[in-house]
């Protein structure tokens, strides 16, 4: 199911589907759900200054049309995705959008994020919109009504 979400979320966004994350919240971490090469890349505490766990926090979708700028965890950014793309020459974030998912209780269960690669912004393509924001956050509502519930298992 991430998958298939995850390439209708890169072709609405024009994207590829390696600039397409999709994150889930099990036992206080935020483990990737898709792309598939991030799995086994580790997960991300919800007490880490990273763009995702402050999506979690604020409860707010939000743009960066700068986003090498953005203080940001790097580790999973320069984790190859497997795509030819990816093989060919480095790209790094150049540009990206997140957004929560949330459940029926209002409680934030996951994080889309949709990314431009590029060398720089130029290379990476258009600047995210206020319209493409929106999208997304149309969409969160969407993977959170077709995602099945994540099972949490205790931690000793």
């Amino acid at each position: 199911m991430p998958q298939r979400i995850c390439e209708e979320l890169s072709r609405i966004f024009q994207v590829k589907n390696h600039e397409v994350t999709l994150l889930w919240i099990e036992n206080g971490l935020l483990k990737f759900l898709f792309p598939e090469s991030l799995r086994c890349a580790g997960r991300i505490p919800l007490s880490s200054p990273s763009v995702a766990t402050h999506t979690v926090t604020s409860r707010r979708a939000e743009r960066f049309n700068n986003f090498a700028q953005v203080k940001h965890l790097r580790v999973f950014e320069v984790a190859r995705s497997g795509s030819p793309e990816d093989d060919q020459d480095f790209r790094v974030i150049q540009k990206l959008m997140s957004a929560p998912v949330v459940d029926e209780d209002d409680s934030v269960i996951g994080v889309i994020q949709i990314s431009r690669k590029g060398c720089d912004p130029v290379s990476a393509g258009p600047d995210f919109t206020h319209a493409d924001l929106d999208k997304l956050e149309a969409a969160a509502r969407v993977v959170s009504q077709l995602m099945p519930p994540v099972e949490v298992t205790a931690r000793n």
